[in-house]
């Protein structure tokens, strides 16, 4: 007796995306020692690297950050750094990392993936604590100081810079400048705010990753309950239903993608077991937006909680 058995005719019969095979979903979760086995359609570069603790997970990602900002400068190259709100905890170690190191962030552009929205593009102002660019000059821009980011070279995903990315990253590229996606996985297995239902609008894959950004995005309700747990108290009031977000025709086009999945919520409770495993698992799907992040190269650091075993556990 499982959801697969008691689905027709509940009130969850057509609440998922229309493109998932639930079954084919659930095949994906294993062994938890088998999380890390390589799958054909991986970047051979590929690599999920598993965190003992959320302690470990923060440094780990932090560093990463870190390193890739610090090796980008030592190569004389500009840095397109796309970054999200969620994970947060890694932007605490970053920022000591590059200022033990004495990396200065002149040569970096950061793009913030997403921002809340109503429906018709408009956003938070900067100074409201729910919207991601407060939460960015809290946790990474205003600690690194003088050495920080230029104004001038933040973008956040506003109505009217958002369709502005793709212009100016291309613009950056063309100049040798190199491209790392920092991101998080979604319940629905979104990246930024591009959900899984959007792919019902596209005739074929190359169309869906054609598709740079969408303003005023309507949210999945697994999203929406997603973000009450995580950042709104558990208020689902207060989340907005739409977003403005980029695309996979710029998630996609990464020369580094630096990943991670800490979802786990204290006392054996989780929330994101079952999408790291759809994301290392399940072969590449428009309707699974995190499944093609493992085909391009970069790290996916995760809570090893997150692996399982997952099984019914009561609370």
């Amino acid at each position: 007796m499982d959801l697969l058995h008691t689905l027709p005719g509940s009130l969850m019969e057509h609440f998922f995306p229309a493109g998932w095979d639930l079954k084919k979903i659930d095949a994906c979760v294993g062994d938890p020692a088998t999380i890390g086995v390589r799958q054909k359609w991986w970047h051979r570069r590929f690599e999920p690297v598993p965190c003992d603790s959320l302690a470990d997970f923060d440094m780990m990602l932090g560093h990463e950050i870190a390193l890739t900002i610090r090796n980008s400068r030592e190569a004389g190259e500009q840095l397109a750094l796309i970054l999200p709100v969620g994970p947060m905890g890694m932007y605490r170690w970053a920022v000591y990392f590059l200022t033990e190191w004495k990396i200065p962030c002149d040569h970096v552009h950061g793009f913030n993936m997403d921002e809340w929205s109503d429906a018709a593009g408009n956003t938070l102002p900067p100074s409201n604590p729910g919207a991601f660019q407060y939460a960015m000059q809290q946790a990474f821009y205003g600690p690194l100081g003088k050495a920080t980011v230029p104004v001038r070279q933040r973008c956040f995903a506003t109505r009217k810079v958002l369709p502005t990315y793709a212009d100016r990253i291309g613009e950056l590229r063309a100049g040798g400048a190199r491209l790392a996606v920092v991101f998080g996985i979604g319940r629905v297995c979104h990246i930024a705010f591009w959900e899984p239902h959007f792919a019902a609008e596209f005739a074929d894959a190359a169309a869906w990753r054609a598709q740079t950004h969408r303003l005023a995005a309507k949210l999945h309700p697994l999203t929406i309950e997603q973000n009450a747990l995580t950042s709104f108290k558990s208020r689902t009031t207060l989340v907005p239903a739409c977003a403005n977000t980029i695309g996979p025709g710029l998630f996609l086009g990464a020369d580094k993608i630096i990943g991670g999945a800490d979802g786990t919520l204290g006392r054996g409770m989780m929330w994101q077991g079952l999408s790291l495993w759809m994301t290392l698992r399940h072969d590449p799907s428009i309707w699974i937006p995190s499944s093609y992040m493992p085909t391009q190269p970069g790290r996916l650091f995760f809570l090893k909680e997150l692996a399982g075993p997952l099984i019914a556990e009561c609370h």
